[in-house]
């Protein structure tokens, strides 16, 4: 498996970011150690953004009624707990307002029998209701985005992505840019 680093590290290096640390949100403390270094050497935060899905092959293939408890979980905590947590950790960082963002999903409102995390995004969807009512009054926006089918190398285990991505592209309003 090749790691997310391989492909992050050499933009932010093209980028010159001033932080780049390791983020599992699976493991305990990584998301805090982010926060920390982000409170150290910045002291706010203005965009937060959480764009992360993990869902077990056998999660995303198959009967919804047939998933098996540990990947229901795991796409659960990592699509929606994940970013109640950062919400969480960014607040204090947010004293002049700023906006939290997550990427959601079409399938959260409509059955996609191809792709069944849509039941963990409309989770995340009502989480992001609950959590822009509780912090929209001292500035804090939050909002999902569903961008559509996006080719990332998580995309790579949806079944039949290839065709879904194809037809979004047919029916998307703007042309697609040209590939140079």
């Amino acid at each position: 498996m090749i790691k997310p680093k391989n492909y992050v590290e050499p933009l932010a290096r093209e980028l010159e970011a001033p932080i780049l640390m390791p983020l599992d949100v699976n493991a305990p403390g990584q998301m805090e150690a982010v926060f920390e270094r982000i409170t150290e050497d910045w002291g706010k935060a203005r965009f937060p953004c959480a764009f992360h899905r993990l869902s077990p092959k056998e999660t995303l293939q198959g009967r919804v009624v047939d998933v098996e408890r540990d990947g229901f979980l795991t796409t659960m905590d990592v699509s929606c707990w994940t970013f109640i947590r950062m919400a969480h950790l960014a607040e204090p960082l947010m004293r002049k307002g700023g906006a939290l963002f997550s990427m959601t999903y079409y399938g959260s409102q409509m059955v996609v029998r191809t792709q069944h995390h849509g039941v963990a995004k409309a989770a995340l969807e009502s989480a992001v209701r609950y959590i822009a009512a509780e912090l929209g009054p001292v500035g804090i926006r939050v909002h999902a985005i569903s961008p559509g089918p996006l080719a990332t190398r998580a995309a790579s285990g949806i079944p039949e992505f290839d065709a879904l991505l194809d037809k979004a592209k047919a029916e998307a309003p703007a042309p697609q840019p040209r590939q140079h």
